[in-house]
């Protein structure tokens, strides 16, 4: 067998594992965004129906929890991933029958938010591009939305609480919500 054909059959054996594993998302996000001065605000991010998709087996739904908790909820993975954010408070809790989780964080510069104005005054402006990460997508807003061509969501410069929710999965007859662990764990 050549050189080449054994490192192919090496690699699809080492990557085989890696499309098996759990995936941990959830269904939607929203936000909320509360100004609380000139360039302040304090931001709270809703995971709404936190599940595991591609699910084969029960390790992979402990070992998703297990990320769920230990990097998000109790770790540092929030912090990292905003760093101009402060005073990080997190839960979980239970709604409409689905696992939710909440993040509420405090910014003190508005452009580490990514929410701009245009030299101080205005509306407010976010775009999506600054979510778009994890494969969320734009669903409503309390402001106006520019479309696909221009993915930027816009309030008026009155506005205080500047709202949006994206849409991330849907779960499926393959994906297993992650209430019952919870509940199973919380006790």
């Amino acid at each position: 067998m050549p050189v080449t054909m054994k490192l192919l059959r090496f690699l699809i054996l080492l990557l085989i594992p890696v499309f098996l594993v759990g995936c941990l998302t959830c269904e939607r996000k929203e936000y909320t965004i509360k100004l609380t001065g000139e360039n302040s605000c304090k931001l709270t991010i809703k995971y709404v129906n936190i599940f595991s998709s591609l699910v084969d087996s029960t390790g992979e739904i402990t070992s998703d929890y297990e990320e769920l908790t230990k990097m998000w909820l109790n770790g540092e993975k929030l912090e990292r991933d905003f760093p101009g954010a402060r005073k990080f408070r997190k839960r979980l809790f239970k709604e409409n029958g689905t696992l939710c989780g909440e993040v509420t964080m405090v910014f003190y510069d508005l452009s580490k938010i990514h929410l701009y104005r245009f030299m101080g005054k205005g509306p407010y402006m976010f775009s999506m591009s600054a979510v778009n990460d994890d494969g969320e997508n734009y669903a409503q807003s309390n402001g106006e939305f520019g479309g696909e061509k221009m993915p930027v969501i816009f309030w008026s410069e009155g506005k205080k609480t500047l709202k949006f929710t994206t849409t991330i999965a849907e779960p499926d007859s393959s994906c297993v919500s992650m209430l019952d662990m919870w509940e199973e764990k919380k006790y």
